[in-house]
């Protein structure tokens, strides 16, 4: 093995909005304007430091928390704005299918973890060719009870994949995924094409700006 080469890992587990597909502009967009529509003032900033990463459930309780008045039914009428702005279009992370190609050619498995719904992963990962990729091997905090930070999606990925979580490696774009990998010890990588990358770092993560530099970082 060459100097600085890197052992490939024992299985590969993606984050699914912002890390497989481009989904996190067009919810944002409909969480903005939601908010705004019930008097609640957040800019992109804050949404982003104070609201992204968890689900709308929680998402609802820190609005709730900071002065919102939002209406018991919140919760189901903001996703189903979110899942008619995905359906009209969500496009997959440019250079996705490349890497899962290359993690296909040596064998490494690899599964996503999310803290959305399984009706959402299949809007995005279904109209991008990548939902028969991942069939089989996607955890939801909706189907298990249990959402990041809490590590447990991803113990439950790792063991589906017959990995030990060490041998395992997180691919994730918001601090709290990478909390969640940190407490299940899993190597994780920062996706920040953005920017950001120092606050994915902050929590453990190895900051990276594409899909090839995941790749590099993987050994493939």
């Amino acid at each position: 093995m060459a100097d600085g080469a890197r052992l490939l890992p024992g299985g590969v587990i993606f984050d699914c909005d912002g890390v497989l597909v481009d989904s996190e502009p067009l919810s944002n967009a409909v969480l903005l304007e939601n908010f705004a529509r019930h008097g609640f003032k957040v800019t992109l900033a804050e949404l982003h430091e104070r609201y992204i990463g968890g689900t709308i459930y929680t998402v609802a309780e820190r609005a709730r928390a900071m002065g919102a008045v939002l209406p018991k039914t919140w919760v189901a009428e903001t996703y189903s704005e979110i899942y008619a702005a995905l359906r009209r279009g969500t496009p997959p992370i440019p250079g996705i299918h490349a890497l899962l190609d290359a993690l296909d050619a040596p064998g490494v498995p690899y599964a996503v973890a999310s803290n959305g719904s399984i009706e959402k992963m299949e809007i995005t990962l279904g109209q991008t060719g990548l939902w028969p990729r991942f069939e089989g091997r996607m955890f939801s905090a909706h189907v298990e009870g249990v959402a990041k930070p809490d590590p447990r999606l991803f113990l439950m990925a790792a063991e589906a994949l017959g990995q030990p979580p060490a041998a395992c490696v997180v691919v994730e774009d918001s601090a709290t995924g990478c909390i969640a990998a940190r407490a299940a010890r899993m190597r994780c990588l920062g996706f920040a094409p953005n920017g950001g990358g120092a606050r994915l770092a902050a929590e453990g993560a190895v900051p990276v700006r594409s899909m090839d530099e995941v790749a590099r970082e993987l050994g493939l």
